[in-house]
């Protein structure tokens, strides 16, 4: 086996034996050497590693002296040359002079064949290490670019860190101030209640104290008052659930974006970390040919700056809302304690107005009665004058009787007879003087009972209202829930 490619020299140096019956001609020397090379197109690239197999190839057969001969001067390969001394005969003879020149021809050609060799070592040892620098040059940059993206990635994952954790502490804030909005709505559920039952209560007063007062306007006023404020309430409950849901949107997505980050994070912090010498490195042909990428840098960044500023402008809105919430609570507190006390302040006086009245009506009642006894006293005090009378008058017209059984002439219009009979009738005048008193007295009594009637149902209707008042409504009313549970605190 014979490498094709070697020099002259080695070639030479050790030559296969000629057989005796054969010797070729001299420009199969000159000939070797310049068709040293076989012909063939090195597809490879000059930067892949070396390896011998890449610049040479193995022959497998001897050079044959055929293609250098002239036609008169090939012998067949069948026919056998008889005669050593007939070699002449078939042989071209050369001359020392072109012995020498093709000596010097073989000289230069090795010459340039070996200048053009070592400049070619030369400039394959300067590629390389231009290749190798600048092999490394590109793995350095692309390691800074690694690492800045690296820190990029950081960068935003510590904003959405930050962001993200502004926005679940906002978003406990609302789920808490929406908790005591829920908490203050159900309490105003109570004195609803309590001003509903008073105004039912009221409703059982009798006669003229069913009257639509004071209390019974504040009342009512009390009633639209926490109406109002459970309206408020209400509409700002359903805005802190609408805003609790958007609030949990916008975090999915931080969550959302934060995890990617994360996952980008570790994979760009390995590859910013992989050497030439670390562990798991190997070819993956064809990788650089997928384009996996949906977004640029600009797109990038703006996708998370998108998401922080839209947690920023929830997080803005979640407060606002959170603020007014807390000045609904502390507006609505105040104004169903300011109308409270008013009711209570009407129930005091109402209270007090109607105790007034029962105490003038026990009063005048007392009075009436006392009143009454004194009629009956002098009705009585009348009868038994009477009576009195009666006597006086039955002696009166007794002795008129009796002096009309006078005889005769003793039948005289004397001063006694006319005394009788002014007697008579002026005992009959002061006894019917007496019956019409006495009547009168009868018809005072009759009116002093009736007056009597009617302050004992007034009484009893200003005792019902007080018991109502007093002691249904105010009761009810002492249980009012405080200030810290009307807004929301327990």
């Amino acid at each position: 086996m014979e490498r094709v490619g070697c020099t002259l020299t080695s070639t030479y140096a050790h030559p296969r034996p000629t057989p005796t019956n054969f010797l070729p001609a001299i420009s199969t020397m000159a000939s070797s050497y310049r068709d040293r090379f076989p012909h063939s197109n090195l597809t490879h690239s000059l930067s892949l590693p070396w390896r011998p197999s890449t610049y040479y190839k193995v022959a497998s057969s001897y050079p044959s002296v055929a293609p250098y001969c002239t036609r008169s001067q090939r012998v067949s390969e069948n026919a056998m040359l008889p005669f050593v001394s007939n070699r002449t005969t078939f042989f071209t003879r050369y001359t020392p002079d072109d012995w020498y020149r093709s000596n010097l021809t073989n000289y230069q050609e090795s010459n340039t064949s070996r200048h053009n060799s070592e400049k070619l070592r030369v400039d394959t040892s300067r590629l390389i290490q231009d290749k190798y620098q600048q092999t490394r040059k590109t793995q350095a940059d692309t390691t800074q670019n690694l690492g800045e993206r690296v820190n990029d990635i950081g960068f935003w994952k510590s904003e959405i860190i930050h962001e993200l954790d502004e926005m679940i502490g906002e978003t406990n804030a609302l789920i808490d101030v929406k908790k005591r909005l829920e908490r203050a709505l159900m309490e105003t559920e109570a004195p609803l209640q309590v001003a509903r039952e008073c105004l039912f209560h009221r409703e059982k007063r009798m006669g003229i104290d069913l009257v639509h007062d004071e209390v019974e306007t504040q009342l009512l006023t009390e009633v639209d008052t926490i109406l109002c404020c459970q309206e408020r309430m209400k509409l700002h409950l359903d805005k802190a659930i609408a805003q609790l849901a958007a609030d949990r949107a916008s975090q999915h997505e931080l969550e959302k974006d934060l995890s990617d980050k994360q996952t980008a994070y570790r994979i760009d912090d390995k590859c910013h970390h992989l050497r030439n010498t670390s562990d798991g490195v190997g070819y993956f042909r064809g990788v650089e040919r997928v384009d996996a990428t949906v977004s640029v840098p600009e797109s990038w960044a703006k996708f998370t700056d998108d998401n922080i500023l839209r947690s920023q402008s929830e997080r803005a809105a979640s407060a606002k809302l959170r603020d007014d919430i807390e000045n609904l609570l502390v507006v609505t507190a105040n104004e169903m304690w300011n109308q409270f006390n008013k009711v209570n302040l009407c129930f005091t006086n109402r209270i007090a107005e109607t105790a007034d009245a029962k105490n003038k009506i026990q009063m005048h009642l007392a009075k009436t009665l006392q009143e009454i006894f004194q009629t009956e006293m002098t009705i009585e005090s009348i009868k038994k004058a009477i009576k009195d009378k009666t006597a006086f008058l039955k002696v009166a017209q007794t002795r008129l009787d009796e002096r009309t059984r006078r005889p005769n002439i003793e039948l005289c219009r004397d001063m006694a007879q006319l005394r009788l009979v002014n007697e008579v009738h002026e005992v009959d005048d002061t006894i019917q003087t007496l019956q019409q008193r006495l009547r009168d007295a009868e018809d005072t009594l009759q009116s002093l009972v009736h007056t009597k009637a009617t302050l004992e149902h007034d009484l009893a209707v200003k005792a019902n209202s007080l018991y109502i008042d007093q002691e249904k409504c105010m009761s009810m009313r002492k249980s009012y829930p405080n200030t810290l549970r009307l807004v929301g605190f327990c």
